[in-house]
């Protein structure tokens, strides 16, 4: 008998990936034909071509601007396009269900999937749903949400709350492996720093004029973003990454402290490793502002301090960090009393048995 198949759809950013990564292990390890449908040149052809086990499909898709931009009128050509490859690559392989974690690139896939007669899931992780994952809903068998606060945004007759899926490798990372990577000692403490997939200049920046006072109470691990590596910085306490995948676990579980961007996926990961956190989400300029909602949802939980990107300058983010350390007992103990769900299971199942 043919192993049954699922396809798995979601980019333009990590964040449309991570959970795709949590989950996909889980069907490849139980014997199924796992596809996964993204864009040519996204970030999830890099971080899924990489896998053993998956099948990836390049398709057409558009991109959503806040500008004017004549590319704007070339977009409903390109998802017409990448929907009739989907319909193609559906035919094909037939799976069981299609599971999307939102991006540009997954409208085409949830439209097919819903022409071809094959149930849907989306899994919205922000606090408010996408522009993408609003224009699939309509096609989608089941929305799935991470707050319990989404819940009033999607349709009724779809929604689910579920919570966060975790990646259950970052709960194997070993604390030694991530101090002897960066050649840091044990008995000082480590802030990880991460600005996003692309990068924070603005946060590299005040970072590294401000290396001698920070590394005199800390070791420093920073995720710089591509291309953002300053080549010319050898400081011992202070180690500099593009971008990380498989050492992220042992980078975790070596620090104390997390200064992050605010995007769902993420901050739930810290809240589930009990990692006190200094968030500074996108911009409403950048974005459509849904990791401000992110942050100040988890700063009134009492698991966060948020300094919004237009008051990031340098002395507000040294106070913030100052007083994260100082309060980083209290926000443990309030992270403690967070149970997680089993969430991640749930959606296994509900991705095996969904008619």
């Amino acid at each position: 008998m043919k192993n049954q198949s699922i396809v798995f759809t979601g980019g333009g950013t990590a964040g449309h990936v991570v959970v795709n990564l949590a989950l996909i292990p889980e069907f490849i390890k139980d014997g199924w034909d796992v596809h996964y449908i993204g864009s040519h040149q996204g970030i999830e052809r890099e971080l899924i071509s990489g896998m053993d086990g998956i099948t990836y499909h390049a398709i057409s898709t558009g991109k959503l601007r806040r500008y004017f931009d004549k590319e704007n009128f070339k977009d409903p050509f390109r998802v017409l396009k990448g929907t009739w490859q989907s319909l193609r690559i559906l035919s094909k392989v037939k799976p069981h269900t299609v599971f999307s974690k939102g991006g540009f690139v997954s409208v085409p896939v949830v439209t097919a999937a819903k022409l071809k007669g094959v149930p849907a899931i989306i899994h919205e992780s922000d606090y408010t749903p996408g522009l993408a994952n609003k224009l699939a809903f309509p096609f989608a068998r089941k929305v799935l949400a991470t707050f319990p606060e989404t819940m009033k945004y999607l349709p009724e007759k779809k929604a689910e709350w579920v919570g966060a899926i975790i990646r259950e490798e970052l709960f194997e990372g070993d604390e030694a492996k991530g101090l002897r990577q960066c050649d840091f000692v044990k008995d000082k403490p480590v802030i990880l720093i991460m600005g996003g997939s692309s990068g924070s200049q603005k946060l590299n920046d005040i970072i590294r004029k401000h290396l001698d006072t920070l590394l005199d109470k800390f070791q420093i691990i920073h995720i710089c973003g591509k291309g953002k590596v300053d080549p010319s910085i050898h400081r011992f306490g202070y180690e500099q990454f593009e971008y990380v995948q498989d050492e992220l676990k042992d980078l975790m579980a070596a620090a104390d402290l997390v200064v992050s961007r605010a995007g769902s996926n993420s901050i739930y990961e810290f809240l589930a490793l009990k990692k006190p956190m200094l968030l500074i989400p996108l911009s409403r300029q950048a974005s459509r502002g849904d990791q401000i909602l992110n942050a100040n949802s988890f700063r009134k939980q009492g698991f966060a301090r948020v300094i919004e990107e237009e008051e990031l300058h340098e002395e507000r983010f040294l106070n913030e960090l100052q007083q994260l350390w100082i309060e980083r007992e209290t926000i443990i103990d309030k992270m403690m009393a967070y149970k997680s769900e089993e969430t991640k299971e749930k959606v296994i199942q509900m991705l095996k048995h969904i008619q």
